[in-house]
């Protein structure tokens, strides 16, 4: 979900939106007061849909890769540099 794109949609839609209800009741603060929930609502849908696809890539990577336990961490071997740095010899 690239944030410009949804943000411009977002704001088309709500143009949209108020066009046609100010075509259909004719009251401008019904329109206004209508369409900021409007908004407001569609933000509350794109924060639910980033936040599902955070759960769902944070779901998936704990399936494919098992979170290694503390003690195993500990254990982990390291191999030294080789080369280039002067230190290392």
């Amino acid at each position: 979900m690239y944030a410009p794109r949804v943000i411009f949609s977002m704001l088309g839609a709500l143009a949209v939106f108020a066009v046609a209800t100010y075509w259909l009741s004719g009251s401008l603060t019904g329109t206004a007061i209508k369409t900021a929930i409007c908004a407001v609502l569609l933000q509350a849908g794109y924060f639910g849909g980033v936040l599902y696809l955070v759960w769902k890539e944070s779901r998936s990577r704990t399936t494919t890769r098992p979170a290694v336990k503390r003690e195993e961490a500990e254990k982990l071997s390291v191999t030294p540099f080789k080369g280039s740095e002067p230190f290392n010899r």
